[in-house]
């Protein structure tokens, strides 16, 4: 392995266990204030749940050296759906019907990436 694939590798690991510490520190204080507050909301939940996609993609980025294509499309459709629950009384109906199409689209990318014929033999 060549000086610069070290620095990159050693830049790659850092930022990942810098992405993984500040998630887990937003997991406490999302926690934190679900306690503070005294309910749990369905934004709350989802926002978790966004948090343990991202340290579920650093995980396999961990195990296989390789994050699928799949995992960040999952978290940007919490993200959106997220976005939907908590903004959908103040959007205006083409905003809403616009992040909804891009749900949708997602989803089908999922599928189609899924149902690949090269994908398929991988697994």
């Amino acid at each position: 392995m060549s000086f610069e694939e070290k620095i990159f590798s050693a830049t790659e690991k850092t930022i990942l266990i810098i992405i993984g510490v500040f998630t887990i520190t937003a997991v406490y204080q999302e926690i934190a204030h679900i306690i503070e507050v005294g309910s749990v909301k369905l934004g709350d939940l989802l926002l978790l749940f966004l948090y343990l996609e991202v340290i579920g993609m650093l995980g396999i980025f961990y195990k296989y050296r390789k994050i699928p294509i799949t995992v960040p499309v999952y978290i940007a459709i919490t993200a959106l759906c997220r976005m939907m629950i908590l903004d959908g009384k103040t959007l205006e109906p083409i905003e809403l019907i616009s992040e909804a199409s891009a749900v949708l689209l997602l989803g089908l990318a999922v599928f189609l990436i899924q149902k690949t014929p090269d994908r398929q033999s991988k697994e």
